[in-house]
C-alpha cells in the first residue's frame, strides 16, 4: 500500500513499529549515495534507497528483524550476479528502529529538504500550466501556480501544488528566492512580456521560459529592445517552453517537455551553487 510522498508524519503517526534504513556508505556504481534512506514498515515503506534487488534485500531483512523484535544487523551488499543486479558497486547498509527521538530528528529533516527546495512559478493556468503543474508535481520542487483569474485557479486541484491569486503575477518576480524557475503561460500577450521581462532582469534565476511561436518570440525581442532597452538578456530566454524536437501541441505532452527542462535547470543551478559554495568553503582566508 503506497504512502504519500512528503507526509511522513502521517507515516509514521499511522505504523508504530518502523526501522530506518540508510545507506552509510556506496562504493562504485551504486543506485543511489551515501546518505539516501528509506522507513520500513511490516505493511508500507517511505522512501527510497535505490530499488532492484538490493532494497528487496533490504527491505526483506528489516520485516524479518521487526517480525523477531530482535536487534538489526549491519549489511554489506555486493551489486553483482549474485543477486541479480550488475551495477558492480557496493553499497553498506545501516538498520535502525525508529524510536520518539529518531521520528521528531526525520520529521524535522524531511521538512528542512521540502524547504529548501527550488521555487518553480507557473504563471497561467489554463491548459498547459495546469498539466505542467501536475507535471512538477512529481519531483522535488516547490511549485506556486500563479493566475489573475480566481476561476482558473479554483479549478486547478493538483496536490502538492501551491496556488496564489493576484492581480499583478509580475511583482512575485521580484521577491522570488535566489535560483526559482519561471514558466509564462498566460492567456495574455501583454501580461507574459511583463513577467519574462522582469524574470529576465534577475541575473540569478535557473529558468526563464515562455510559450510561444517563432512570431511571438521575435514580437518579444522587438518589445524588449524598444520598451526596456535590454536585448541582450532574450538569449537567456526559452521559447517555446518544451523545444521544437516534438511537433506536437497538446498541453500534456507540451508540460511533460517543459518540465524535464524546468526540472534540469532548477536542480543543475542548486548543484552548481552547492559546489561553489563548499569550494569558497575550503580556501584559507
Amino acid at each position: 500500500m503506497p504512502s504519500n510522498r512528503d507526509d511522513i508524519r502521517d507515516f509514521l503517526n499511522r505504523r508504530k513499529r518502523v526501522v530506518l534504513v540508510e545507506v552509510k556508505a556506496a562504493d562504485g556504481s551504486t543506485p543511489r549515495d551515501a546518505g539516501a534512506w528509506m522507513l520500513v514498515a511490516p505493511d508500507c515503506i517511505f522512501g527510497t534507497i535505490g530499488g532492484g534487488q538490493l532494497e528487496y534485500i533490504a527491505i526483506d531483512h528489516a520485516r524479518r528483524a521487526l517480525k523477531r523484535g530482535s536487534e538489526i544487523e549491519a549489511l554489506t551488499v555486493p551489486l553483482g550476479p549474485e543477486i541479480g543486479q550488475c551495477c558492480g558497486g557496493r553499497v553498506a547498509l545501516d538498520f535502525k528502529p525508529v524510536d520518539r527521538d529518531a521520528a521528531a530528528a526525520l520529521v524535522e529533516k524531511v521538512d528542512r529538504e521540502i524547504a529548501q527546495r527550488p521555487h518553480v512559478y507557473v504563471f497561467g493556468a489554463g491548459h498547459v500550466g495546469d498539466a505542467l503543474a501536475m507535471a512538477l508535481s512529481l519531483v522535488p520542487l516547490r511549485v506556486i501556480l500563479v493566475d489573475t483569474r480566481e476561476e482558473e485557479l479554483s479549478a486547478s486541484q493538483v496536490p502538492g501544488v501551491e496556488t496564489c491569486l493576484t492581480a499583478m503575477p509580475e511583482a512575485l518576480v521580484r521577491d522570488a528566492p535566489e535560483g526559482s524557475a519561471f514558466v509564462i503561460l498566460t492567456h495574455d500577450h501583454a501580461l507574459d512580456f511583463l513577467i519574462a521581462a522582469e524574470a529576465l532582469a534577475r541575473s540569478d534565476a535557473s529558468y526563464v521560459g515562455m510559450i510561444g511561436s517563432k512570431t511571438k518570440r521575435a514580437a518579444f525581442r522587438n518589445w524588449l529592445t524598444r520598451e526596456v532597452g535590454r536585448p541582450e538578456v532574450f538569449e537567456r530566454l526559452v521559447c517555446p517552453v518544451g523545444g521544437t524536437a516534438v511537433k506536437d501541441k497538446r498541453p500534456p505532452v507540451i508540460a511533460a517537455l517543459a518540465a524535464a527542462e524546468v526540472m534540469t535547470a532548477a536542480l543543475n543551478y542548486r548543484q552548481r551553487n552547492a559546489s561553489v559554495a563548499s569550494i569558497k568553503l575550503r580556501v584559507p582566508a
